[in-house]
């Protein structure tokens, strides 16, 4: 029996994310009885819009901060021999 409900929202971010590979993993399975799994299934695509609009919003600041330009991340300086 699934203890979380798709309207409860996740304390972060990260633990969205936690709770959405737990849900993936348990779903893998193939072991929970069909109401289980649809409940999981459920609560997986509320994880999934809660960490992709986080995701977006993040996106958006980070515009607002680069002044609506955003850029490429340079690659990380490596040892060149």
């Amino acid at each position: 029996m699934m203890e979380s409900t798709a309207l409860s929202t996740p304390a972060s971010f990260e633990a969205a994310l936690q709770e959405l590979e737990r849900l993936v993993q348990t779903l893998e399975t193939g072991n929970l009885p069909l109401e289980a799994s649809l409940a999981a299934y459920e609560r997986g695509m509320a994880l999934l819009k809660y960490c992709q609009e986080t995701l977006a919003c993040a996106e958006q600041r980070i515009r607002i901060l680069n002044g609506e330009e955003l850029t490429p991340a340079a690659p990380p300086e490596s040892a060149a021999p």
